[in-house]
């Protein structure tokens, strides 16, 4: 595998020298942190990169207070006593994106997000006992417990909520595979989830970087050289 100084000194490179890169990285998470979330906040977290996945992010944050009067607050246990005709009549509500799958997604992680904070004391709780090392999981069972959290939602999930998490975007995969990562163009399977979880677990080790900025270095490492400008737009920074 390519040393990931080299990678790291290739994205400074492309984007104007280390200082600049430093700061595009973004202040490092707090994994610990996210165990002071209230339910209401990561439901309403899960909500908006439901309701972002395929659909212009600008819109979904400008639209994002009317989903919160909308939604009641996301307060899971508000929304899991709500009658059908409530599910029903949002189809139609002005203040949201009227998908009906992605309302239908709110009701049932409402119950999801309930369910795991009686077993732990809070749903931030469960997140932040979650092992660093082994996003793959923990991506793997909010895939199957949640609802529309697979694939990239689950991982902008957690990066939105600031756990310390890896986004395997088109560049980021191109550059592990430049690095001599033996994985697929668009590595979905697991064996390819697991081998990029073994390499990121090790570059950490290696740099003690947050496993997020080696992620962000790797992608700025390739592909489209964006500016710093449009990535700090991107970042909301």
């Amino acid at each position: 595998m390519l040393a990931f100084s080299k990678i790291r000194a290739r994205a400074a490179d492309r984007k104007g020298g280390e200082a600049v890169l430093a700061t595009l990285l973004g202040k490092g998470p707090d994994n610990a942190a996210v165990a002071r979330l209230d339910d209401d906040r990561i439901l309403s977290l899960m909500a908006e990169r439901v309701f972002s996945a395929g659909f212009v992010w600008s819109v979904i944050e400008q639209k994002w207070p009317g989903f919160e009067e909308a939604f009641l607050g996301f307060e899971p246990k508000r929304l899991i006593f709500q009658p059908d005709d409530f599910w029903h009549d949002l189809a139609s509500d002005k203040r949201i994106v009227r998908n009906p799958q992605k309302i239908r997604s709110v009701r049932e992680n409402a119950a999801f997000v309930e369910r795991v904070s009686k077993e732990h004391g809070g749903f931030g709780q469960f997140l932040a006992k979650w092992p660093a090392d082994d996003q793959v999981g923990l991506m793997d069972y909010l895939g199957k417990n949640g609802s529309r959290l697979g694939g990239n939602t689950g991982q902008y999930f957690l990066r939105w909520v600031g756990w310390d998490a890896f986004i395997i975007s088109a560049d980021m995969s191109a550059a592990l595979r430049d690095a001599g990562l033996d994985i697929a163009e668009s590595p979905t399977s697991k064996k390819d989830l697991v081998k990029i979880q073994q390499q990121i677990n090790a570059w950490a080790e290696e740099t003690k970087l947050p496993r997020m900025h080696i992620s962000r270095v790797l992608s700025m490492s390739i592909g489209v050289n964006h500016s710093a400008e449009e990535l700090r737009q991107y970042m909301g920074e």
